[in-house]
């Protein structure tokens, strides 16, 4: 039996019929709006990006920088940040990008990088939160907080915190925030915070960190009512990124393995959020969360409890204040 089934997958036609199998599902994973249709310039207007120096973020600040936007890349490495800084200055013909430095794992970090942010930039329109980790060893940051909630929710709070009197000045302007679907697989426990009653199989910090992020998204959208500041998260797709550096060898095998045929590139996991960044479709939309194919869709239940929103928020404020 094994020996008929090799000269099953060995012959021709099996290997074609895999190749227009996997061009299929590919085509599957592509969303209804294309950024390279949508003709909205920003010239004149000033973006950041954190995590911008690979994956979907890298894919986000080239599309600002073609459309002639001031991009910031926020990035935690100088080395990896500078090549791409040169990749998108290239790419785009745009020498108005700018590196700077940010670790939002980091409180003291992101008060340095907004600092700087305040004192250089006379105006902010558009915040795009896209930093973010998986498969994080156990860690205690030197703030006290456990190091995917610092990295993937705090970091970016605190971050939006700061630059909201900017965006607020800079109106019409726009905050999104990059989650995930499996924030329906998230919990809502404030003690995850620090550590505590956090499981770490299957990788369940990161779901309940996406959670907090859809949660304090529509809380926030709710507190800039009348300001003409949105702000947005979504699912950008299940995406082949370096999200998964921090697993084992045998996982990110599987992982690529699949997503070569199932998941979207970086390219198109950037789709979405460029489309709540930039459309006009999206122009004056708050407190929403769109899906991986640009579509309104409702987020898991928790993130639809005003209740909770303002909990989390206040939460957090009290988490990030100076002592």
């Amino acid at each position: 039996m094994t020996w008929e089934w090799s000269i099953i997958y060995s012959h021709p036609l099996w290997m074609v019929s895999t190749a227009i199998l996997a061009i299929v599902l590919r085509a599957q994973r592509k969303a209804q709006w294309n950024p390279r249709a949508c003709p909205v310039e920003l010239k004149g207007k000033t973006a950041i990006i954190t995590g911008a120096n690979t994956g979907i973020g890298k894919f986000i600040a080239l599309d600002f920088a073609r459309r002639g936007a001031r991009v910031i890349l926020a990035c935690r490495s100088e080395a990896r940040g500078t090549a791409a800084l040169h990749e998108i200055r290239d790419g785009s013909g745009n020498q108005n990008v700018h590196l700077r430095l940010l670790d939002t794992s980091s409180l003291e970090s992101v008060r340095k990088f907004a600092a700087g942010i305040l004192e250089e930039e006379k105006e902010l329109h558009i915040l795009v939160n896209n930093a973010g980790a998986s498969g994080l060893p156990k860690k205690i940051t030197a703030d006290g907080l456990e190091v995917t909630f610092a990295t993937n929710h705090i970091g970016p709070f605190l971050l939006t915190s700061l630059l909201l009197d900017l965006l607020k000045k800079s109106a019409p302007a726009r905050i999104v925030n990059v989650s995930s679907m499996f924030h329906w697989k998230g919990e809502v426990d404030f003690a995850h915070f620090r550590g505590d009653n956090l499981n770490h199989v299957m990788d369940a910090a990161y779901n309940h960190t996406k959670l907090h992020n859809v949660i304090w998204t529509n809380e926030l959208a709710r507190r800039l009512q009348g300001t003409r500041v949105t702000a947005n998260s979504l699912h950008p797709g299940v995406v082949m990124t370096e999200v998964m550096r921090n697993y084992n060898f045998i996982i990110r095998f599987l992982f690529n393995l699949v997503g070569f045929f199932f998941f979207k590139t970086a390219e198109e996991g950037a789709f979405c959020p460029i489309y709540c960044a930039v459309s006009e479709e999206t122009e004056g939309i708050t407190g929403k969360y769109f899906d991986s194919d640009c579509s309104l869709v409702l987020p898991a239940h928790p993130a639809r409890d005003p209740a909770l929103g303002v909990k989390e928020y206040e939460f957090c404020e009290r988490l990030t204040a100076k002592s």
